[in-house]
């Protein structure tokens, strides 16, 4: 198995000619995969944690491709450029990227399935992606998602745009850290450390706690970005640009709290049928926190995930 796996690493000018580190995961011996799955990871972590996602899809026929989002990983070039996106429109400008590296793969597999998968802050970013060009993916997974945020998301906005003018909005803002994942490890105490709340599994949270490149305190710029993109997915006009021919599977734990124990993540998929896309595909898992690919059924998550991507 081994030997049929590689991992290429490369450098992507996107469309401000930033300096963008991908990767590529795929069999050297398959001139003609069953698909490729583009992977948008999520906030305060990197795309080499989905290598072993990305094994398994290619050892069953697949290609996974994958970019380290501005402020995360080795496109951040620095450890003290970790959790800041941009001066200005930076969640644009993080969206613009993933559609530099979906051009790219359409560039080199011309008749081939392309699926774009978003991650939790990836799954919101492929939101925005889906409405601002609707006609790049036909196939959407998102997984630790959410719906609209409502209030809670413009009272962040007033308080990061307030923090923006008194203090600069490169500062880690340890304030919104709080806020964002206090409450998030909150429903799983005693708490054996801060991100308990992504896995059941020790040993991932463990990797995830002694990884240099996750788990950083964004910017007040960073969160500002965030809160400002979520709340424009959920903006009429914007959600009326969708492709109602869009094939969508999203999958959640039933104790993430990103996805307030599926409360939100129903609440998108029925804000989404209603706009009339009605191949929507769903799964909760019973008991699984906010990484179901880092989860102690992980191997469940990974076999449904192949199911449907092999549908059709």
């Amino acid at each position: 198995m081994e030997n049929n796996f590689e991992r290429n690493e490369f450098i992507l000018n996107s469309h401000d000619e930033s300096k963008i580190y991908c990767y590529r995961w795929y069999n050297p011996e398959l001139k003609s995969p069953k698909g490729v799955l583009q992977i948008a990871h999520g906030m305060a972590e990197h795309a080499l944690r989905y290598e072993n996602f990305a094994k398994f899809l290619v050892t069953n026929g697949w290609e996974v491709w994958a970019n380290d989002h501005r402020g995360h990983g080795k496109t951040a070039g620095a450890f003290e450029n970790l959790g800041f996106f941009a001066e200005e429109d930076g969640w644009i400008k993080v969206v613009d990227d993933l559609k530099v590296l979906n051009d790219k793969i359409k560039s080199q597999f011309k008749n081939t399935k392309i699926v774009i998968m978003g991650h939790s802050m990836g799954s919101f970013l492929v939101q925005t992606f889906i409405e601002r060009y609707p006609d790049a993916v036909s196939y959407v997974i998102l997984s630790g998602t959410a719906g609209d945020p409502g209030v809670l998301g413009n009272v962040g906005i007033i308080l990061t745009n307030i923090s923006k003018i008194l203090r600069h909005g490169k500062k880690k803002d340890y304030l919104m850290d709080a806020l964002s994942f206090g409450k998030y490890n909150n429903e799983f105490k005693p708490n054996k450390t801060k991100f308990d709340w992504l896995s059941r599994d020790e040993a991932e949270v463990k990797k995830y706690i002694d990884d240099p490149y996750c788990g950083f305190v964004c910017t007040t710029s960073f969160f500002n970005d965030l809160l400002k993109g979520i709340k424009n997915n959920f903006n009429k006009e914007n959600l009326l640009k969708i492709n109602k021919n869009l094939k969508i599977y999203i999958f959640s734990g039933e104790k993430d709290p990103v996805g307030e124990n599926t409360k939100s993540v129903i609440s998108l998929i029925n804000l989404y049928k209603n706009l009339g896309i009605n191949n929507i595909e769903y799964k909760f898992y019973k008991d699984g926190r906010h990484e179901m690919l880092n989860e102690i059924n992980k191997e469940e998550v990974y076999k449904d995930i192949l199911n449907w991507l092999n549908k059709e």
